[in-house]
């Protein structure tokens, strides 16, 4: 019986999460971006230094990043995120690049 309730917890929060392909720009400029531009990773980063969020880019799709933390690191990089989507937003579990 243990091993049916560990099942079925392991299936509820894969249920939830997804994997989301993108770029880590910023709050600012949104989707003025692009993966492919050097230009765009350098503008991303020094807007997020200067204050603005970081955000995940899917294409023409902006999410807002609830713990912004998880991708400080990132910003400016093409990653493949795993997380919870809630509507705009997205809680980041993992990031891979």
């Amino acid at each position: 019986m243990k091993k049916l309730a560990f099942a079925f917890s392991l299936c509820a929060v894969s249920m939830f999460a997804e994997d989301l392909s993108g770029m880590i720009g910023d709050s600012k400029c949104g989707a003025k971006h692009t993966a492919a531009a050097e230009k765009d990773a350098k503008c991303a980063q020094a807007c997020v230094k200067g204050g603005a969020k970081p955000v995940l880019l899917v294409g023409e799709k902006v999410y807002t990043i609830d713990n912004p933390d998880a991708v400080a690191d990132h910003v400016g990089h093409k990653v493949t995120v795993t997380g919870k989507v809630e509507g705009d937003s997205i809680h980041v579990d993992s990031v891979k690049m």
